[in-house]
């Protein structure tokens, strides 16, 4: 998948306009939050945000930014599913889960050195991923992927039982984000 595909697939599951009262990020169009759009420079009413400036948004903030790209041209559908993780955790966290999951296993270190979880893909996650990717191949990939849902999966029951309001999310959560 391309990038404008994976954007035109996220914007088509987040939808228009929303305003839940259990949403913690307020007013949001085409997923992204007023906050997000109002930091990069939108003024307007949510309700007609424009899709071509959420376009934009999802390209630099959630793709680019996070190099998102970059890990795409070693493991297409692990960068697939990071992108749409950051879009609904952040791509620090997306960014996190893909570091732990490369240090719990590198064999304790006898594969490639151990990393910093900072959330910060660089050229250690890079290094990381290429000599996993080189090491298990394409199967490897759908392992990591495996590792990258199951910490998306529990952090969205963590967030269920730690608040009870997004019980309202999770079963949409679970079907909608894990594995699509």
């Amino acid at each position: 998948m391309t990038i404008d595909q994976l954007i035109d697939d996220v914007i088509a599951r987040e939808g228009g306009y929303s305003d839940h009262p259990a949403d913690r990020g307020g007013p949001t169009r085409w997923g992204v939050t007023e906050r997000v759009a109002r930091a990069h420079g939108y003024s307007g009413e949510m309700r007609v945000f424009p899709r071509d400036e959420a376009a934009a948004i999802y390209r630099r903030l959630y793709w680019l930014r996070p190099r998102l790209d970059q890990v795409a041209q070693r493991a297409p559908a692990l960068a697939a599913e990071l992108f749409d993780t950051g879009v609904n955790m952040g791509p620090g966290v997306a960014a996190r889960f893909l570091q732990r999951a490369l240090n719990g296993l590198n064999r304790n270190g006898r594969d490639y050195p151990d990393m910093p979880v900072d959330g910060a893909i660089g050229p250690v996650t890079l290094a990381a991923l290429t000599a996993f990717l080189d090491l298990r191949g394409a199967h490897g990939e759908r392992v990591l992927l495996k590792a990258v849902e199951a910490l998306q999966g529990e952090r969205y029951l963590a967030l269920a039982e730690s608040r009870p309001a997004n019980e309202a999310f999770l079963y949409g959560w679970l079907a909608n984000r894990i594995g699509s």
